[in-house]
């Protein structure tokens, strides 16, 4: 099955050159509307030799961009420095979407702060706003094994223990109420561990 149609190989192969496989895989789903990963599109490139030009490296002789600057204090800024209010061009607002290396939907909810603070998955922020934070201990499953399923009725508070009982079992299906009936499984067999540790004592 191609990835790809014949239109969406012909905008990435005339778009590839100076983007990083991020910038490029985030342009293609905004572009069709599709949510393929980074991984995904890289894939595809190399296979078809479609090269960004990019290889990470300065060539002899570059000058720096931050050359004669004194770094993040330096705030009085010089002309090779950003101006206020300055975003640069791979800016994305709070709100945009993204989809990450391990398939879960990302949103950005700042500007400020470290990477972490600023994306979020998406279903955790879903569920939150919702019930409250995530209580220690619990995690979040999706209950048709869906990752890009991020509606709250398919989302489903579990502890960590039924999750190694879940995972352990292969007690999660694409169907909902198979993964309900799983997450029940998954309790009594953490019970009968707990009882058969405690018989040991």
């Amino acid at each position: 099955m191609r990835l790809f149609t014949e239109e969406q190989e012909s905008f990435i192969r005339s778009h590839a050159a100076g983007l990083l496989n991020q910038e490029l895989t985030d342009l293609i789903n905004q572009k069709f509307g599709l949510n393929v990963t980074k991984q995904q599109v890289k894939r595809w490139k190399y296979n078809r030799k479609v090269s960004s030009g990019l290889n990470g490296y300065f060539p002899k002789g570059h000058v720096p961009f931050n050359k004669g600057t004194k770094g993040l204090y330096n705030v009085g800024g010089n002309k090779t420095s950003f101006k206020p209010g300055h975003k640069p061009s791979n800016y994305k607002p709070v709100g945009y979407e993204r989809v990450d290396r391990d398939g879960y939907i990302l949103i950005k909810v700042s500007d400020d702060g470290p990477s972490q603070k600023r994306w979020k998955h998406k279903h955790k922020v879903i569920w939150e706003e919702e019930n409250g934070p995530i209580p220690r201990g619990h995690c979040l499953i999706f209950l048709d094994g869906n990752k890009l399923n991020v509606k709250l009725d398919n989302l489903q508070l579990i502890t960590r223990q039924q999750l190694v009982r879940l995972n352990q079992n292969k007690l999660i299906a694409n169907d909902p109420e198979i993964t309900k009936t799983g997450i029940v499984m998954a309790t009594i067999y953490s019970k009968i561990g707990e009882l058969k540790r405690e018989s040991k004592q």
